[in-house]
């Protein structure tokens, strides 16, 4: 946990913008934690619980504003999504996508509506989805930042397909009727939606009881140190049963 530590405290030191300095240090950080460490972080002292919750609010919201950096740029196309390729993260992207079908296809291999549940200003798991894996499903796209929707439909808008099959609504998911959540097959949530556990569990209760029976959650954990840089819901989820787990090595 020294090396965490440090270079929480380097992040802290500045502003966590999408700038090479600050970069090097979340790559740094990464390349920390994704090695696997037999580590229970719901065991470590109150100290390293601290040091833990504020990295995990300064990853979220790393990642917000790299998101918000990046669709700004894609959004300068004429075809955004010719461009994605821009995006650093993109391969981790199209791999763990590939990896979340492949889980999904067990279960619901044709679904005909998902919503996805904190999609950001650059929604690549529902453009990626939508462009190579479920190509006929209808995406309804739910953040509570109107900011960030305006963001993200503009990357689709010149899109044939995506244009008409994809949608962005301004909405805090707990508001959302139990009416309109069981129209969806398939939901997917977000890691960044709810960055305190109580916030996320939550957000669980709430799908859970008002989900379609049958409906399939699909949503990011961590595990081990990887648990230092995002907040897991795998071991929250009641009113679930988990039917399926995949382990991603390198992101």
């Amino acid at each position: 946990m020294g090396s965490v530590r440090a270079v929480r405290e380097d992040l802290e030191a500045g502003q966590p913008q999408p700038l090479p300095d600050v970069d090097t240090l979340f790559s740094q950080l990464v390349r920390t934690c994704i090695p696997p460490h037999p580590i229970d972080v719901t065991k470590l002292c109150t100290e390293i619980q601290d040091i833990r919750t504020k990295l995990i609010k300064l990853c979220g919201q790393a990642e917000g504003l790299l998101e918000k950096h990046y669709s700004t740029i894609l959004g300068s196309f004429d075809t955004p999504l010719d461009h994605l390729h821009l995006f650093p993260y993109y391969s981790n992207y199209l791999k763990l996508s590939s990896l979340e079908h492949g889980l999904l296809s067990q279960h619901c291999p044709n679904p005909t509506r998902i919503a996805f549940v904190g999609s950001g200003p650059l929604p690549l798991t529902s453009i990626v989805l939508a462009s190579y894996h479920l190509t006929s499903s209808i995406f309804h796209n739910f953040d509570i930042d109107a900011s960030a929707n305006s963001m993200a439909s503009k990357l689709i808008e010149s899109h044939p397909d995506l244009s008409k099959r994809m949608a962005f609504y301004t909405n805090d998911i707990m508001d959302v009727s139990g009416a309109a959540l069981r129209d969806y097959d398939v939901v997917f949530l977000a890691a960044l939606v709810g960055m305190e556990i109580e916030e996320k569990m939550n957000v669980i209760d709430h799908l859970a009881k008002n989900m379609a029976p049958g409906a399939i959650l699909m949503l990011r954990s961590a595990h081990g140190a990887r648990a230092s840089c995002t907040r897991g819901g795998a071991s929250h989820l009641r009113g679930f049963r988990c039917s399926s787990v995949c382990i991603q090595p390198t992101t």
